[in-house]
């Protein structure tokens, strides 16, 4: 019988690995990705709104990301929203869609992101470790009150430990395709 305790724990670290897969997306690599505009809102009749629900996103190029406004009046909007963001890239606005050209990677750069890469899969680890550390408190304390075996303890301390090795070859798995990417460009 699966421990509910380590179930939870599983699912949390889960989520720690998608976490992580959604911040590496954001992350630029040299090439066009849509998951760059994430996080981008724009002013739109006074609200706020993701920029992926206000325009249509593709990649004609492999280095250009390309925005078609579903209201062209917004054009103005997007293009002032995506010069106030912290995504550094200038957008060329033809009148009906704006251009982002991704800039090539020089090597320097390349190393600087590959780092970067390795402090949120660093992150993504000790938060898997914090998951395992209360998960491990509240077996220990099933056992004191009786409601495991020590025998059970042992064992789902051993199984605990397996979902936890298991979260962590996800995570260098995660990190070392975004880095490939990222040397690769």
């Amino acid at each position: 019988m699966a421990n509910p305790i380590i179930e939870q724990a599983k699912q949390s670290m889960g989520k720690s690995e998608a976490a992580l897969e959604r911040d590496l997306t954001g992350i630029r690599a040299g090439r066009a990705n849509a998951g760059l505009l994430n996080g981008i809102e724009v002013e739109y009749y006074g609200t706020p709104t993701p920029l992926n629900q206000m325009a249509a996103i593709t990649i004609p190029e492999a280095r250009v990301l390309m925005i078609t406004p579903y209201d062209k009046s917004s054009l103005k909007d997007i293009e002032a929203a995506i010069n106030m963001s912290d995504l550094g890239i200038n957008p060329a606005n033809d009148g009906s869609a704006i251009r982002l050209v991704i800039p090539q990677l020089t090597g320097e750069r390349r190393q600087e992101i590959a780092k970067e890469v390795g402090k949120h899969a660093e992150e993504a680890k000790i938060a898997i470790r914090n998951i395992r550390r209360d998960a491990l408190d509240k077996l220990k304390k099933q056992e004191k009150a009786g409601d495991i075996t020590e025998d059970d303890l042992h064992r789902a301390e051993k199984d605990m430990q397996k979902v936890t090795d298991d979260a962590g070859k996800k995570i260098d798995e995660i990190a070392a395709a975004k880095e490939k990417e990222i040397t690769e460009g």
